[in-house]
């Protein structure tokens, strides 16, 4: 538990890319099995303790400090861990040693909610400052360490040596703590094979189109729909849906898994029709009714229909597709769509123009709530991993933009944990009112962001709890990408991947943009 720990304060302490895979790539050769396998589920999130609650944490901490010092304390921290870490104070167990990282995980994983309170305090009773931040960022599954997923999988493959989309190729087919995987990577085990499960495969991902040095002749052109990248793999009787990040969405989409039953791998964008008659796909938030449920009712099925519009094909039954060009995979996904449900499944069009500015007209005038911009992809092109230089183009549309006032600011969290960096922000009324219509944490330079914490702290008119309600004199310009009608916020409008496009010192609140302006946005 001591390595991981101060695994975990080097990587927060550290900036540098390759400093970090450097940090991780040690560790994974320094640790035994199986701790390095838990760290490395850790640090890519594939690691579930659903016993330990932050309530339980919260509640812990209350019975040992005085709760206004805790209050105060996590207020000026701004995370839970380093605060709680920091202000416990322990017990008197000289003889205590302080339990392996594998220790840890296996008590936690057995653990019942009514059983956590007593366990963790015995186990943060054993740790020292920097092991119980660790153990607390492990039971509540909020790592933060500036360690994406796709990091900790490049640290791995560096550390011994493979190929890191040949680790990503073989990471499903695998689970934590990754026995067999290390095995494979030291040469004592043959490599794991994905060939016989419902595995996820890593998806070929696309470049902005940032200059137009590219010969059209060379491409193929179609939508970009704006839904949520999905693959779905039937193999062995058994039918998958993963998400862009690899996540099981299976439950959330039973109509459309129980309609994928032909062996093969397929790649697509998840969407929900709008009218069922017309078979259109409806805007973004439609399908956000659908997303992250466990368990989806028969209302929600007939409200909101899900189908997936397909862009690839990457295995046709157990024949591997992904070395084809683009050309040959494509008259393969049109051969392998006349097997599937109609209803359930159809087939993304190319968009056939004859140069830059018949193309470019056509994404400045695209509009439709499904549609988020173009796509280019190389006719040669296999299907590869990750982004590479030339082969996939992604030009989405122009950003939608508003004048809106600042409402309310929360802390960030990681390394923004000591800032109020997620900021509410919302347009007036037709009677003065001023109603949220969006939230955004990003869009600022760090310059930006120490002005915009100075003003919350300078201009909070009201708490509630790790809420700070401001004046509302700040006006902020707002980009996004589409804006939908919705039922679930009291100004009837979303905004689809909001951020802060300006902060207009500039600008009198009063003259922010009014709720009808955005309304009438809406598509």
């Amino acid at each position: 538990m001591q390595a991981f720990s101060q695994l975990l304060d080097s990587l927060i302490y550290t900036r540098s890319r390759n400093a970090k895979l450097d940090l991780i790539g040690a560790y994974l050769k320094a640790a035994p099995d199986p701790d390095r396998g838990w760290a490395l589920a850790a640090l890519t999130g594939d690691l579930s303790l659903p016993a330990v609650q932050p309530s339980i944490i919260r509640a812990l901490v209350s019975q040992r400090v005085d709760p206004v010092l805790f209050g105060l304390s996590y207020d000026y921290v701004g995370d839970l861990a380093e605060t709680a870490a920091l202000i416990w104070p322990g017990a008197d167990m000289p003889d205590a040693a302080p339990p392996r990282l594998s220790e840890v995980v296996n008590e936690l994983q057995l653990l019942t909610r009514a059983q956590a309170p007593v366990v963790m305090t015995r186990l943060l009773d054993r740790l020292d400052a920097n092991a119980r931040f660790a153990l607390l960022k492990l039971a509540t599954g909020g790592m933060r360490v500036g360690v994406s997923a796709r990091l900790a999988k490049t640290a791995f493959a560096e550390a011994f040596a493979l190929d890191a989309d040949d680790v990503e190729e073989v990471w499903h087919a695998v689970a934590p703590p990754y026995t067999a995987l290390f095995a494979w990577a030291e040469g004592t085990g043959p490599r794991p094979s994905p060939e016989d499960a419902p595995v996820f495969r890593p998806f070929m991902l696309a470049h902005p189109l940032e200059d137009r040095d590219v010969d059209l002749t060379d491409y193929a052109a179609e939508w970009k729909w704006d839904g949520i990248r999905v693959q779905l793999v039937h193999v062995g009787g058994e039918t998958r849906l993963y998400s862009r990040a690899g996540d099981d969405i299976t439950r959330s989409f039973p109509d459309v898994a129980e309609s994928y039953q032909t062996p093969g791998v397929v790649d697509g964008e998840l969407l929900v029709r709008g009218d069922v008659q017309g078979g259109e796909a409806a805007s973004f938030n439609a399908l956000q009714q659908r997303l992250g449920r466990k368990t989806v009712s028969s209302a929600m099925l007939s409200d909101f229909p899900a189908f997936v519009r397909l862009y690839d094909i990457l295995f046709d039954g157990p024949e591997d597709l992904r070395p084809q060009p683009w050309t040959e995979r494509r008259i393969r996904l049109e051969t392998f769509m006349s097997r599937l449900d109609r209803d359930r499944f159809d087939l993304s069009p190319l968009v056939d123009v004859p140069d830059f500015s018949a193309l470019e007209e056509l994404r400045l005038g695209a509009r439709d709530a499904a549609i988020e911009g173009l796509m280019l992809k190389r006719r040669d092109s296999p299907y590869i991993s990750g982004r590479r230089v030339g082969l996939w183009y992604k030009w989405k549309r122009d950003p939608l933009v508003a004048d809106c006032v600042m409402m309310y600011a929360q802390r960030g969290h990681g390394k923004r944990s000591s800032y109020y960096s997620d900021y509410t922000f919302g347009c007036w009324t037709e009677n003065g009112e001023l109603l949220p219509v969006g939230k955004a944490y990003s869009g600022f330079t760090d310059e930006e962001l120490m002005m915009l914490d100075r003003f919350v702290r300078n201009n909070t008119v009201a708490r509630f709890g790790p809420v700070r309600e401001v004046e509302k004199t700040l006006v902020l310009e707002v980009a996004f990408d589409s804006i939908h009608a919705s039922k679930r916020h009291k100004s009837g409008l979303a905004m689809r991947f909001p951020r802060i496009n300006r902060i207009r010192t500039d600008k009198p609140a009063a003259e922010a943009d009014r709720i009808e302006t955005l309304r009438r946005m809406v598509r």
